[in-house]
């Protein structure tokens, strides 16, 4: 891999993040930057030779703020802190997301605020590029002043403590970091609260889940294009005029996707004249209404996180004038509401499928096909039950989506007094997105069988494309058969984004 990207501290975009988390693009450091955190750097080594008190630098943190620490005990107070916050529980982190993690943290160091050594920037790098990452917890850190617990663990691989990962290997940091020529960073002052400050974990999930959630955006119309074609639903509610006529942006465009998904449709033609129907269902008819507003909302998310990779969130600051300022840039609102937002509109779609779902199996509305789309029904259940966890998933989408981020509890001995519950947010998020991809999974499963009933009228040129994907990866239902490892089969497409380039409309 030759191409690399280079961090500066200001202009990370979201999809180079993704490509280093995900696709492993390597990773090099400004010389600027560099230049820029010497010069910082040196602010720091100038308040420790005049013995000044300034917080986390020579002081204890949080509500050990107001303790002095002697200069004989400042490296051994950044080490301490590193090893006292790494509690998190639970789960461990994805890969992608620890690498995500691991990028922005080093970026927020270039951006020459923290007064930290390069030697940090260039160890993170040096891992990322070899494909090394520590094993992080996803549960223990409430957003306050950053994400202390998980980047706590992150800082313990710097110094040579505990494990790290290669693969499906995993062993002693130290040693680790030797086989990649690398060594362990000794801490200076003010190192060690740089290193565990700051919002990058969760916001490493949401850009994550920001581009999935575009790509599940796409995903959606082809799966709702699918249902209406098998249900000989009517396009008419998709007309250019009907949505000018609001002038909503993501409604225009949701729609403007779905008439390309559906252009060139036979079944369309079948139906044109003489269907008693006036108007379809809501999950159908209103598809441009309900997915548009989630651009839109996917669009403002974009922003806020897009803004957090390049901030500085660190505490106390840095500037190259000499001072420090304390502030709270690590409170992880910003972001929690950004996600606590993904998870409501991402919900919305799955609401919306699970519906349209319904409709494809329920023997009352579904325009004639068999019941449960089964060729044999009575003797065979057909898809009864895959809507059954559709439903289910869709139902655990709605209490997800209840906010993280307007709980609090005190901590710190109250120092930490309001706080935003940012990784809440996070692994919320995260969970109503694969929800939503296995929703969109069993609603493509069905609207292909619905269409195969249709034959040999054939569907929009979009639906077209759709409905052969899906019978490459699973045949059509003739007798009962396992369904888990059909839907499973095709949420990994959903996943890898295989139905999300389908029509022309961007």
């Amino acid at each position: 891999m030759n191409e690399q990207l280079i961090i500066d501290g200001d202009t990370l975009s979201v999809d180079e993040a993704y490509a280093v988390a995900v696709d492993r693009l390597r990773v090099g450091l400004a010389p600027k930057a560099r230049e820029r955190m010497l010069r910082t750097r040196a602010v720091v080594d100038d308040i420790v030779n005049r013995n000044e008190v300034v917080y986390g630098v020579t002081t204890g943190f949080g509500k050990l703020s107001e303790v002095a620490i002697p200069r004989e005990k400042l490296a051994e107070l950044q080490v301490n802190l590193v090893r006292s916050h790494a509690s998190g529980v639970g789960d461990r982190l994805p890969e992608r997301e620890v690498r995500a993690m691991m990028l922005l943290r080093a970026n927020v160091i270039a951006k020459g605020y923290s007064g930290a050594r390069p030697e940090l920037v260039d160890l993170l790098l040096q891992m990322l590029n070899a494909d090394v990452y520590p094993p992080i917890p996803e549960q223990g850190s409430v957003g306050a002043s950053g994400d202390l617990a998980p980047l706590a663990h992150l800082g313990l691989a710097l110094i040579g403590e505990g494990t790290l990962l290669k693969g499906d290997r995993e062993t002693d940091a130290a040693t680790m970091l030797k086989e990649i020529g690398a060594k362990a960073v000794k801490l200076g002052p003010k190192e060690g609260i740089t290193l565990i400050n700051g919002t990058q974990t969760h916001t490493a999930i949401a850009l994550i889940a920001l581009v999935q959630a575009r790509a599940l955006w796409r995903t959606a119309h082809v799966a709702g294009a699918m249902s209406l074609e098998a249900l000989m639903g009517t396009p008419v509610a998709f007309d250019e005029r009907i949505h000018d006529a609001r002038g909503q942006k993501g409604q225009s465009r949701s729609a403007a996707l779905l008439r390309d998904l559906l252009a060139g449709s036979e079944i369309r033609e079948s139906h044109r004249h003489g269907d008693p129907r006036v108007q379809d269902p809501y999950a159908l008819r209103c598809m441009p209404q309900v997915h548009g507003p989630v651009l839109d909302a996917l669009d403002w998310i974009d922003d806020a996180v897009s803004r957090e990779l390049n901030a500085a969130t660190d505490n106390p600051l840095v500037f190259e004038n000499g001072e420090t300022l304390s502030g709270g840039n690590f409170h992880g609102l910003t972001v929690a509401m950004a996600l606590d937002f993904l998870a409501i509109v991402l919900t919305h779609m799955a609401t919306m499928a699970e519906r349209r779902i319904d409709r494809l199996v329920h023997p009352d509305l579904n325009q004639g096909l068999p019941p449960f789309l089964s060729p044999n029904a009575g003797v065979n259940s057909g898809f009864m039950m895959a809507q059954v966890t559709a439903a289910a998933l869709a139902s655990e989408c709605k209490v997800l989506s209840h906010p993280a981020s307007v709980d609090t509890i005190p901590t710190d001995g109250s120092k930490e007094d309001v706080v935003p519950m940012a990784m809440g947010a996070a692994w919320k998020a995260r969970r109503v997105l694969r929800n939503l991809e296995n929703i969109l999974a069993i609603e493509l499963m069905c609207g292909a069988q619905g269409i195969d009933f249709r034959a040999p009228l054939r569907p929009g040129r979009g639906v077209r494309t759709a409905h052969e994907r899906v019978r490459d990866i699973v045949p059509r239902l003739e007798n009962d058969r396992v369904l888990s490892a059909d839907i499973a089969a095709l949420r990994t497409a959903v996943s890898e984004e295989r139905f999300a380039d389908i029509g022309t409309v961007t």
